[in-house]
């Protein structure tokens, strides 16, 4: 009897652990942010890893943890040169990856861009190419003339993990000669400024200071959930994308025009011209009335993104509940308290977005209009 009890037990541990549908996404870890006037805001990553160069999982994997944080566009991007697991899986084809994750996900609403990270010693490192017609042709020896190939495909490029030890044992992002070769013939259009876990203010610098496109990846080679402690409420590097259509064209148009925001532990980085309509997106006054018999005005804002929102107060106005500095919580209204000394009909709220960056040590100016209720 106890042996028929504890099988029971079991197997109603495994029902209950086990038996939700392969497709059923945890609708509280997805990734949200709002669109902003005139463009779609589209979350994609655009470099990941699989067992087919030296990632440890199978390219649907990829697609299901996309779908389970609503990403909208994604790429295997593996090493062109770097095959380590070929023994075991061999395979003739460098598209493979992609073409697997592109049938699995045609089933679901993803887009698959192919794409291949072009590994090199320093110079130039690594770079992604995504948006190729073939990776097999991305085959060269020479460092320059892969990256021709990859714009004679129509392809965008960027400089992957431009700060990583291994190749900059300092940290620091710099160009080398080469690069500014490949930038004079516009064989890179962007960089990442986030790349897994880190960041740097020197490839933000570099990307404003020559014109290339903000990127923040992943770079993923084990499980989503375990490297971001996802269950735990943390989120996988992303760039937001602002496209005029949710399509493989839409996005690459963007990109081009550089109207990305990364995403990054709970912190924003990107151009202001792409990172202020944004944030005045996600943070909307939804009412302002004055509390009885007082000249404190009680303001409602609600911020419809995933980003907690710290704020430092640069109004006219003090605040009657917080210092100058407060935390707009994601996904919520907040009630801001304001002293106007005098009721007025309408006000300007000016704030500092501290966990925002527009530039090394800078951050955007957010202004809230506020009517007040009679």
């Amino acid at each position: 009897m106890k042996k028929h009890l504890l099988a029971l037990v079991c197997l109603i541990f495994a029902l209950t652990a086990f038996g939700q549908h392969p497709h059923s996404h945890p609708p509280q870890r997805k990734i949200e942010f709002p669109d902003v006037p005139g463009y779609l805001t589209l979350k994609c990553d655009f470099h990941q890893h699989t067992v087919f160069s030296d990632g440890v999982v199978w390219p649907t994997v990829r697609v299901e943890e996309a779908l389970r944080d609503s990403l909208d566009a994604i790429s295997l991007t593996e090493h062109i040169e770097y095959q380590p697991h070929l023994d075991d899986i061999p395979h003739p084809d460098r598209n493979r990856a992609f073409i697997l994750a592109k049938d699995f996900a045609t089933a679901f609403d993803l887009l698959v861009v192919n794409g291949s990270e072009i590994t090199r010693d320093m110079p130039p490192g690594h770079c992604n190419a995504i948006f190729l017609e073939d990776a097999n042709r991305l085959l060269f020896r020479d460092s320059i003339e892969v990256f021709r190939e990859a714009k004679r495909q129509g392809a965008f490029v960027f400089w992957n993990h431009p700060n990583w030890t291994a190749q900059a044992p300092d940290g620091i992002a710099r160009l080398t000669d080469m690069h500014r070769q490949l930038l004079e013939e516009e064989l890179i259009q962007g960089i990442e400024v986030v790349n897994d876990l880190t960041y740097s203010d020197e490839a933000l610098q570099i990307a404003l200071d020559h014109d290339l496109t903000i990127m923040g990846t992943s770079d993923i080679h084990g499980l989503v959930d375990w490297q971001y402690e996802v269950p735990q409420g943390g989120h996988r590097p992303i760039t937001l994308v602002f496209a005029e259509e949710r399509s493989e064209e839409g996005i690459k148009e963007a990109l081009l025009a550089g109207r990305t925001v990364a995403w990054f532990n709970n912190t924003l980085i990107g151009r202001e011209e792409h990172l202020v309509p944004l944030l005045e997106s996600s943070m909307q006054v939804i009412e302002a009335a004055y509390q009885e018999d007082s000249q404190v005005l009680d303001v409602q804002v609600e911020n419809r993104s995933d980003a907690d929102f710290h704020l430092q107060n640069l109004s006219d106005y003090t605040l009657h509940a917080n210092t100058d500095f407060l935390t707009v919580p994601a996904n919520g209204v907040t009630t801001l308290q304001i002293k106007t000394l005098e009721r007025k009909d309408n006000i300007e709220l000016s704030f500092s977005v501290l966990n925002a960056v527009t530039a090394p040590k800078e951050h955007p100016l957010v202004e809230l209009e506020v009517e007040v209720v009679p």
